[in-house]
């Protein structure tokens, strides 16, 4: 009996405008009943089993992430707590927090800590480390400057590190973004990986580059003039 093998359609872009268009066409055609995020998937010529060969930062979108962000911030000054709250975090503590997420507390998408708390959330980093919540010094989540660092994680501050196949995933904003706010932001994160390429990673860096909705099928980029 033959087997019935059905052929997957590749999309392939130019540059980026065409694959913007492309997954926006796609989104369209789709109807999805929610705002698509996109997301790029970058390949890298990197050894992940190496730590000098890591790819980690974060980047202030240009154009925002399109996406609502849940803030908590750890911390045990009064005034710092505050200023947390007022500059839009759903919840700022310390021992209280840290207990109420031991006890399973977990809807947030960031977390901002002052240095000196560091020692006392580290109970939770088991919790929070896997899912990428982790504060750190690294991204601006360890800081005194709480209002700078909850401010730039609302306006839409993408964090980007590589798995353990060397590939770098990171959110660019949402399908109904303007073409161009679209690709400027997908550019300053392709920037920002450029950046802090390892001295140690040899040959080409961006070995492949893809874009994709949440739902939708990935199209991939040629990474010539990237």
């Amino acid at each position: 009996m033959a087997k019935n093998i059905q052929k997957v359609e590749k999309h392939l872009a130019a540059n980026l405008e065409e694959a913007v268009k492309k997954i926006q066409e796609m989104s369209a055609i789709n109807k999805r009943k929610f705002n698509e995020s996109v997301d790029i998937a970058v390949n890298l010529g990197i050894d992940a089993k190496q730590s000098d060969q890591a790819v980690k930062g974060s980047i202030l979108l240009p154009n925002g992430s399109g996406k609502k962000v849940r803030v908590i911030v750890f911390s045990a000054n009064e005034d710092q707590k505050k200023v947390a709250l007022e500059s839009g975090a759903i919840m700022v503590g310390l021992e209280d927090l840290v207990a109420k997420i031991e006890g399973g507390f977990l809807d947030f998408d960031c977390c901002v800590a002052t240095p000196d708390v560091m020692q006392k959330i580290s109970k939770v980093a088991r919790k929070l480390g896997p899912r990428g919540l982790m504060p750190s010094p690294k991204n601006g989540t360890v800081t005194t400057d709480v209002k700078k660092a909850v401010l730039d994680a609302l306006k839409g501050k993408a964090d980007f590190k590589n798995d353990k196949a060397g590939t770098v995933h990171c959110l660019v904003g949402k399908v109904d973004f303007a073409a161009k706010d679209l690709i400027e932001n997908i550019k300053a994160v392709t920037k920002a990986i450029k950046d802090i390429k390892p001295e140690s990673s040899k040959g080409k860096f961006i070995k492949e580059f893809y874009l994709n909705t949440t739902m939708g099928q990935s199209v991939q980029v040629a990474t010539e003039g990237l």
